[in-house]
């Protein structure tokens, strides 16, 4: 039908472009597909739920989320060395800073995590509770024990 109503070059040039246009449309679909690009920053393979009680994670498979102004989980227990990721979601920079160490003080400190970005630190090898906060933002409080 189409092809009856476009005589000549004009008529070939003018089905080329609606072959155009429909394939564009059907591309245009972003749904099931993994179209979005590749994230700047990894993330942990798990996630500890958000409730303000204790969290336990294995070894290399724990995560602090920073979003909102707030650490989830604000409470953490890993064992000894655990490798802990650090990931900023807020659109302002945010540290993970202990204000002091079961016995010897200042334990870690990620330095500024840029927004969208990730740091990781591993958990220090003497069992006990390290409460840390945000240095840029202090009202910010969590705590890690180390078992």
């Amino acid at each position: 039908m189409i092809a009856s109503l476009l005589h000549g070059r004009a008529g070939v040039t003018a089905a080329a472009a609606i072959v155009c246009a429909t394939a564009l449309v059907g591309c245009s679909h972003r749904g099931g597909g993994s179209s979005s690009p590749a994230s700047a920053t990894p993330s942990a393979s798990a996630s500890p739920s958000a409730s303000a009680s204790p969290s336990s994670s294995p070894v290399g498979k724990v995560r602090i989320t920073i979003k909102n102004f707030a650490f989830t989980p604000t409470r953490l227990t890993v064992p000894a060395g655990a490798l802990i990721t650090v990931v900023n979601e807020d659109a302002v920079a945010h540290t993970v800073t202990a204000t002091a160490g079961a016995t010897t003080g200042k334990t870690f400190d990620t330095g500024d995590v840029a927004p969208g970005r990730t740091a990781t630190f591993a958990a220090p090898a003497e069992p006990g509770t390290y409460p840390y906060i945000c240095t840029i933002h202090p009202y910010m409080k969590g705590s890690l024990t180390v078992r």
